[in-house]
């Protein structure tokens, strides 16, 4: 069975989706279609902008996603996933995907909840910090024990895990980690911590939007950051794309999910190799590849 899955925030590069532009009159259309929605030229940046332009939190969820998604469409009936799954904001990619939202729908979305994240960063100094070479179970019980907001955010494969809060508890956190034997625990240059409660203004911003859309049944189940497992009601997806702004994460028991539910082949659809490279670390016998057209 083919899992396809979609990249999150980071996987953005000066260039994304130029070839698509060029070679495809589809791809065009829509990008210029996304030009007018988004209200500025997100291709102009994308294209030819630098990285400090593409790093910018309202440019980089929808640039990404509409990097995987028009490669989607792109692919046409070549495009046929039994199951699919994002990471993060990959999973609004993933929900275009697989049918349960319009393109327009979801670029909306994105665009929103890149505005309502970058407000709630603005409320309260915040960051994130990767943690390397320690059991999750640790990482766990040592944020629990920090005094202040610091919790585990990003469950990316087994030995690597990304925590989230308050500044001053993400470095207490971090100090304790590597006193316990974490190899690395290094902050990351984010604007905020995502992923935990300090995302609330956003969450509550984001879920207005989101009751307001029309969502449709999907083509295929899609395994949520949220609940790890394969959802197809409409209602329940609603929920959990609510819930994922406050909530870790789960990529590791997601994709450990999906191979126990028959996936042998993950195909990433959008910028970047970083999901395929997490998938060979949580089922190494897993085959993965590049979407390409």
């Amino acid at each position: 069975m083919n899992a396809y899955i979609f990249p999150g925030q980071g996987a953005q590069f000066t260039g994304m989706g130029l070839d698509l532009y060029e070679n495809h009159s589809l791809a065009k259309e829509l990008f210029e279609k996304a030009n007018d929605i988004l209200g500025f030229s997100i291709t102009d940046i994308m294209f030819e902008g630098t990285t400090e332009d593409l790093k910018q939190t309202k440019v980089t969820q929808p640039a990404i996603f509409l990097h995987s998604v028009i490669l989607g469409k792109v692919l046409g009936e070549n495009f046929r996933p039994d199951m699919v799954a994002g990471h993060s904001l990959g999973e609004f990619s993933a929900l275009v995907a697989n049918g349960t939202l319009n393109f327009e729908d979801g670029l909306k979305l994105v665009s929103q909840r890149a505005l309502a994240m970058q407000k709630a960063c603005e409320i309260k100094p915040s960051t994130m910090a990767a943690v390397l070479g320690l059991d999750d179970e640790i990482v766990e019980k040592i944020c629990a024990e920090v005094e202040g907001i610091v919790v585990p955010a990003n469950y990316n494969c087994p030995g690597q895990l990304v925590i989230s809060g308050e500044v001053d508890a993400v470095n207490v956190a971090c100090e304790k980690l590597k006193e316990a034997g974490a190899k690395r625990a290094l902050l990351l240059p984010v604007g905020g911590a995502f992923h935990s409660p300090l995302m609330e203004p956003a969450r509550e911003e984001l879920a207005a939007a989101i009751e307001a859309t029309q969502f449709n049944v999907p083509s295929c189940p899609i395994y949520q950051n949220v609940t790890t497992t394969a959802v197809s009601n409409a209602d329940e997806i609603k929920k959990n794309l609510i819930l994922q702004l406050t909530a870790p994460v789960k990529w590791t028991q997601s994709v450990q999910q999906m191979v126990k539910d028959g996936a042998t082949s993950f195909v990433e659809v959008g910028p970047g190799k970083v999901l395929q490279g997490l998938v060979k670390k949580i089922s190494p016998e897993a085959e993965t590849s590049s979407a390409a057209v």
